[in-house]
């Protein structure tokens, strides 16, 4: 009797580590975690900073074109996701916690390239979305109330340019809307423009860099952009392989982070809440990455503390941060779906 219950707890304990082993570093064959359909295959290699939430959304079934872009509301515990497709939402709207709330069926938004929340702690909180389209509505930056309502345009709707006055984007790729209402805008994705411009919040040009090339403060497809706390604007310049580093006051060039991404560009960068770690995409090889983030008044080089490896062909494209509860959420063209990553509790702080 004493064997038998000796060889129970044996296999009890193997059941649960095996579990354990399964929460924390996701599934490691070839088939996916879940039986929804959707790559949940993942792999975590380095520090384990973030692990899978398998159960957000869940609806899954509402993603019906292709996700490119992600914003969260840490007041109201929102979550926005941007498509593209033929009839088809272009935005979903989800809680936190990954109940479906709401889609706009907007005729003014052609194909969501980058989504961003401006003004979160305000009464009146609204969405920033960039539109990459050739139709009629294309070329633009649109701001939009979080119920879907068209408040402003940005840019000469449906002509390609890169005139200031009136302002012109090809293909603008993300912007990022600073709390003292000054904008840092990447354009383009891939058209004719490949700059980095810093709008006054009276939307006037306050410096610009826009020349293409390879030298420090030139670009190739700026892709991403994130302002810190220490006045410097990262730019994920995706067509060289590198991130760039920008006063945001002077707009002079800081430095450059590129040993980091020899196998991949860099697709997304956003900075944890802790400010500890920027989280950057690689859409080609299926890798989200958490860089240290330097202290002020230093870049150096880039060094990658963990990897979140997805499954082949899920291709993650932009990112954002809950700044409440440091939850990761990620666009995936290539899966078709946003997903959740959780912080590990590291020390109790928040990443």
């Amino acid at each position: 009797m004493k064997k038998r219950s000796h060889t129970c707890l044996i296999a009890s304990s193997m059941a649960m580590l095996a579990v354990l082993m399964m929460v924390l570093y996701g599934s490691r064959g070839g088939q996916p975690a879940v039986s929804s359909g959707l790559r949940r295959e993942y792999q975590l290699q380095g520090r384990p900073l973030y692990k899978l939430d398998l159960s957000w959304p869940k609806n899954p079934e509402v993603f019906t074109g292709e996700v490119f872009a992600v914003a969260v509301n840490q007041y109201t515990a929102v979550v926005y996701v941007a498509q593209r497709g033929n009839n088809v939402p272009k935005v979903l709207v989800f809680t936190t916690d990954g109940d479906f709330l709401m889609a706009w069926n907007t005729t003014t938004l052609e194909m969501p390239h980058g989504i961003f929340l401006a003004d979160a702690a305000s009464s009146n909180p609204t969405l920033w979305i960039t539109d990459v389209g050739s139709g009629p509505y294309g070329h633009c930056i649109k701001q939009y109330s979080l119920s879907g309502k068209l408040l402003q345009v940005l840019g000469t709707p449906g002509k390609a340019g890169s005139g200031l006055n009136p302002l012109q984007f090809d293909q603008p790729a993300e912007i990022f809307v600073h709390d003292s209402g000054e904008m840092y805008i990447v354009d383009g994705d891939g058209g004719m423009n490949n700059r980095l411009i810093k709008l006054s919040k009276d939307q006037e040009v306050v410096w610009m860099h826009a020349e293409k090339g390879q030298d420090p403060a030139q670009f190739y497809i700026p892709h991403s952009v994130t302002v810190d706390s220490a006045q410097r604007v990262w730019v994920a310049d995706r067509g060289n392989k590198r991130i760039q580093v920008f006063n945001s006051i002077t707009g002079d060039w800081l430095g450059t982070w590129g040993s980091c991404f020899t196998e991949d560009a860099p697709y997304s960068v956003r900075l944890t809440p802790n400010k500890k770690y920027f989280v950057v995409v690689q859409l080609n090889t299926n890798q989200i990455s958490m860089l240290d983030a330097p202290p002020v008044g230093v870049i150096g080089q880039c060094t990658v503390v963990s990897v979140i490896q997805l499954a082949e062909e899920v291709k993650p494209h932009l990112v954002d941060l809950d700044l409440k509860t440091g939850a990761l959420y990620v666009a995936e063209i290539g899966a078709q779906q946003a997903q959740k990553f959780t912080p590990f509790n590291l020390g109790g702080n928040i990443l």
